[in-house]
């Protein structure tokens, strides 16, 4: 496989970050959600106006994953105040890693994650924690393999779902 790119999303990128968000996200989760729901969630969670705020939120990035110049992945990360939940300057939350399904086990994923340590280690923060959802055991096992552990669970509103996250930290210095 080629060399696969990482690039921080800027403002100019909201039309790309926006197409692999919806896909990406459809592809990992509308089987297991109605339809109603899912396009609730893909009309409302990826609207243009929502990605600008969240792009210029200060303590939140997001990264691509390019290969030939296309977006094949996207990782976004939070610190400080902008994180979901445990909001502490000495953590950093991965909020998504999400890879095209065509690209699975080609280490996208990893590479993204990657970028999220070296993100960590950069702003010597302690510890690295997510929320994953308790019926996607891939990526449950790809957090496990890279050294997090359960610590907690949270609910996650999909439309009118309500559906449980296991949190997970890996803890990373001091």
């Amino acid at each position: 496989m080629e060399k696969i790119a990482i690039k921080q999303v800027g403002r100019d990128d909201i039309a790309a970050l926006q197409k692999i968000g919806r896909e990406t996200f459809f592809e990992t989760f509308s089987e297991s959600n109605s339809a109603q729901d899912m396009a609730h969630y893909l009309a409302e969670g990826f609207s243009e106006e929502k990605l600008a705020q969240e792009l210029n939120r200060e303590g939140s990035a997001f990264y691509f994953a390019l290969l030939d110049d296309n977006v094949i992945g996207y990782l976004k990360v939070n610190t400080g105040s902008a994180q979901t939940e445990l909001q502490d300057n000495s953590t950093l939350e991965i909020e998504r890693i999400y890879v095209l399904g065509a690209y699975h086990g080609k280490r996208v994923g990893q590479l993204l994650y990657d970028k999220a340590v070296e993100i960590a280690e950069s702003l010597q923060v302690h510890d690295i924690w997510l929320g994953v959802w308790e019926k996607n055991p891939r990526a449950i096992r790809f957090y496990e393999k890279n050294g997090f552990v359960a610590f907690d669970k949270h609910i996650f509103k999909l439309g009118n779902d309500e559906q449980t996250d296991i949190m997970m930290k890996k803890h990373l210095m001091g």
